[in-house]
């Protein structure tokens, strides 16, 4: 039974996925060539592909953002930035994956990432919640 059972997932593991495998790493080395990716150390690739989570300079992000229908000195900009300084580091990173999609940021850090809050101008703002368009990187915050 140990036999077959090795067999049966040495297959289902290895063996059935062989070719597909290969193909596709021929199409990625093509596009991507081996060398390119030798300079980096494990970690840095990681990085790179998967994007870093350590960073602290939420302040930073304050900085980056662009606004539309709205001015960094009116009052819905001051209370959200208030607020969003006041959330544990894990509420932070929900709400990057709120807006953007992911609470990684690319290995170029915050200083590079940017994102827009934009007013939805809906007639009774307090019936609507805010939304976020992962696509554009775009949080529409109600007045």
């Amino acid at each position: 039974r140990k036999e077959y059972v090795d067999l049966y997932v040495n297959y289902m593991l290895n063996k059935s996925v062989q070719k597909p495998f290969e193909d596709f790493m021929q199409g990625f080395l093509r596009g991507c060539p081996a060398r390119n990716w030798k300079m980096f150390s494990p970690e840095e690739l990681q990085v790179l592909l998967e994007g870093d989570t350590t960073f602290d300079n939420w302040h930073q992000l304050e900085k980056n953002v662009r606004y539309d229908q709205y001015h960094r000195s009116d009052q819905t900009i001051r209370n959200f930035w208030t607020v969003f300084h006041k959330l544990s580091k894990e509420e932070k990173k929900k709400f990057l994956a709120f807006v953007s999609g992911s609470d990684r940021i690319t290995g170029y850090g915050l200083e590079y990432f940017t994102f827009r809050i934009a007013d939805p101008q809906e007639a009774n703002p307090d019936v609507v919640p805010p939304l976020a368009r992962t696509c554009s990187v775009t949080l529409f915050l109600p007045r």
